[in-house]
């Protein structure tokens, strides 16, 4: 068990190696440029200190699952910023603020603890939320950008929208100026065949570029969030330009233990 900050940022950057590595890899075989892959590092399960270490690294893409946390982090990491501003920044040059994701499963109930701080809430997975966030973003006086969410496993264990559903809804979508769709998130089947895994990839690819030529979705409409620490490889070879991380990253870090970031959506 790590114990102390420098071998834990030692370990930290030795994981983000591999995982960049790895992302580098993928992307060679799909003959793509690995800079067209944004990681978002899933921290649900590090202390708020891991984060600042993932910012110092150059990950400044953090995504959380549960909105609470996601309000009580960015609160804490906003504050934090606001007195490095105050006491002059850092010697070694400006930490990169992050950006916000929410990737886990949100309840309507829920939206306001988010709008104020995400940047991309890749979870939309019904009108009616969509229609919430469209609802805070303008009494904030701001644009919630979203991806929508769908089920290409077919699951019942799985949120998001069926496949057919998913242009009729952008349609829906464009009418709100609270909101902007940016893409499209999808969830693989957790411990299937790696032939399965890879067709609910290539099914939200299909449906991404059907839509991308319809007058309901602009020019933000450019991204695919698929793909985690078990199947992410598979998902950038299938055009994934977002993949969410979690357990490989924060391996043989504290609380990260057999944690693994499928569990997202609990």
């Amino acid at each position: 068990m790590i114990t102390n900050v420098a071998t834990t940022r030692r370990r930290l950057s030795e994981n983000l190696k591999k995982v960049r590595d790895r992302i580098a890899s993928a992307c060679d075989r799909a003959r793509r440029d690995p800079q067209t892959v944004r990681l978002v590092a899933v921290t649900k399960y590090v202390e708020v200190d891991v984060i600042r270490q993932l910012l110092e690294l150059g990950v400044t893409d953090i995504g959380e699952s549960r909105a609470q946390q996601l309000n009580q982090r960015a609160g804490m990491m906003h504050e934090f910023f606001e007195r490095k501003s105050v006491l002059g920044g850092r010697k070694d040059g400006p930490l990169v603020r992050p950006r916000w994701h929410m990737v886990g499963h949100l309840q309507r109930n829920k939206v306001k603890l988010v709008v104020p701080w995400a940047e991309l809430t890749h979870s939309v997975d019904s009108l009616r939320l969509a229609e919430d966030l469209h609802q805070q973003a303008v009494k904030l006086g701001r644009v919630a950008d979203i991806l929508l969410q769908v089920n290409t496993s077919g699951e019942r264990s799985k949120f998001g929208v069926a496949v057919g559903a998913a242009p009729h809804l952008a349609e829906h979508l464009a009418e709100w100026p609270g909101i902007r769709l940016c893409g499209l998130m999808t969830m693989a089947p957790l411990d299937a065949p790696a032939t399965e895994i890879r067709l609910a990839f290539d099914r939200l690819r299909d449906i991404f570029e059907d839509m991308r030529g319809d007058r309901h979705v602009g020019p933000e409409f450019k991204h695919l969030s698929m793909g985690m620490s078990h199947d992410f490889e598979s998902a950038i070879e299938a055009g994934a330009t977002m993949v969410r991380i979690g357990s490989l990253l924060f391996e043989g870090l504290p609380s990260t233990t057999a944690i693994r970031e499928d569990e997202e959506e609990a």
